[in-house]
Parts: C-alpha cells; structure tokens; sequence
C-alpha cells in the first residue's frame, strides 16, 4: 500500500536528503583538510565510506541509512566501471585514472528516509563513458519531469526509454526505483521501462526514489561472489543517477535531495 506523506513529513525527508546534496557537494569539491577532491585515483572506496558516514553522523540525529540494511556493511554503495549497484567498500577497492564510481547513499534523519546516486568521474574519462554519464543523468531528468500529479508510473519509465532509445546504450531491467519513507524501500516500485498512462496513477503526498542505470553493453545482469555487488553480465560499463522526489499538488515533484 502507498503511504502518502503529509506536508511536516515531507520536511523531514528534505532535511535527509539535504544532508546527501551536500555530501555530493563535498565528494565532489575538496576535503576539509586539503585541496583534493574526495573522489580521485589512489584513494580507496573504504576511505570513501568512512569519511562520508563522519559526515552523516556530524549532523545531528543523522544516520547512514545502509549502514546494516538487510546485512550490508557500509555506509556508502560503491560501484566501480561494469559494478551497477550495491558495490561494498573496501580497502582493496582503490579508484584509477579513467574509473568511473557510482555512490550510492541514503540518511536517516529522526525516523525519516531519503536515497540519492551519482556518478563520479575519477580523475579524466573517456568519451564514451562520459557520454554515458551526461545520458543518465539526462534520463533522471526526464522521468522527474514526468512525475506530475494525475500522471502514472509507466510515464517515468516511458520517460526513461526515450532518451536512451537511439543511443545503443541499455536500460537496467531487472533494478527498479521504489517508494520511501520511513523505511528505505515502500511502495511503489518504480521501472525504468514503461508505457504513458499506465501504471499507478501518481498522487500529491506520495514520495518516491527515481533511479535510472544505463549500461553500453548489455539490459543482462549478474550477481558477483560477496553477494551483494551488481555487475552487467558482459563487464560493460554501466552509470547510476537517483533522487528522492515528492509528488506535489501541481507542476513538478519536489527534489528533496537535489542542492
């Protein structure tokens, strides 16, 4: 069942998710005590993970939502080049020039949820891998500006396919956006694949994590041996994008984990 969220709910959620906006700001800028960017080649993905749970926990009543979520250790997602989702970090994972890093986070804050991705670019890039980074963030903004009120889930989908349709990339079937709230995963799920005007029809209150991954090679995914690491069957790469949306009375969704 979907739970719709009050108005004094919604804030809460925002002040999670602004917590996550400014750790993004904080990868991506430089650390507190040099003038290097969080994530860059040498460092490992371990690293990564203790600095942004100080952070999390450095604002008050905030805790890394993942950290424990069904068994998993970190309090980051870290997914390297062909790793989709649910990459663990380790001290053995060291980011290289060229790599490109999904990190994938959620916070706690006073019982309420949000869940955010990006991904990163480590150090420069190819083509080709920036290309599939610029397109899924375009098609996170897409289905986002589908998720209107009186609209239906399927137009998020549907949203999705047309800006990958034509490029050659793939979109990730079997992973799904989902409903949150007080816990991390509610209803609905949210496909990345859909037709307008189908699906749960979306209403003011409902807030939802929309989470497009687009891979070059393959939709086909596999399961590595730690159990919890996604990776696209042929090792192709694959880039993720997310936001914590709230469905409002008119016009666009409220980005509650956006700057």
């Amino acid at each position: 069942m979907v739970e719709l969220k009050s108005e004094e709910e919604i804030a809460h959620m925002a002040a999670a998710g602004k917590i996550i906006a400014s750790l993004f700001a904080e990868m991506s800028s430089t650390s507190g005590s040099g003038t290097d960017p969080w994530v860059r080649p040498g460092v490992s993905t371990l690293g990564l993970d203790a600095l942004a749970e100080d952070f999390i926990r450095s604002h008050e009543g905030a805790v890394p939502l993942f950290k424990g979520q069904y068994g998993f250790p970190g309090s980051l997602c870290t997914s390297i080049n062909e790793e989709v989702v649910h990459g663990i970090p380790g001290n053995h994972r060291v980011l290289e020039e060229g790599d490109i890093l999904s990190v994938d986070v959620g916070v706690r804050l006073h019982g309420w949820c949000a869940d955010s991705a990006r991904t990163f670019a480590v150090g420069e890039v190819t083509e080709e891998a920036s290309h599939l980074m610029r397109v899924t963030q375009e098609a996170l903004d897409a289905a986002l500006a589908a998720a209107v009120p009186g609209g239906h889930v399927g137009d998020l989908g549907a949203a999705v396919q047309r800006v990958v349709r034509g490029t050659g990339y793939h979109i990730i079937r079997e992973l799904v956006g989902h409903g949150i709230g007080r816990e991390l995963h509610e209803s609905p799920q949210i496909p990345n694949l859909g037709e307008r005007g189908t699906g749960l029809r979306l209403r003011p209150g409902m807030v939802i994590a929309v989470e497009p991954m687009i891979a070059v090679g393959t939709w086909r995914i596999r399961t590595l041996h730690d159990g919890w690491t996604i990776a696209t069957y042929d090792g192709s790469l694959s880039a993720h994008f997310e936001h914590t949306v709230a469905i409002r009375a008119a016009g666009p969704p409220q980005i509650l984990t956006g700057p």
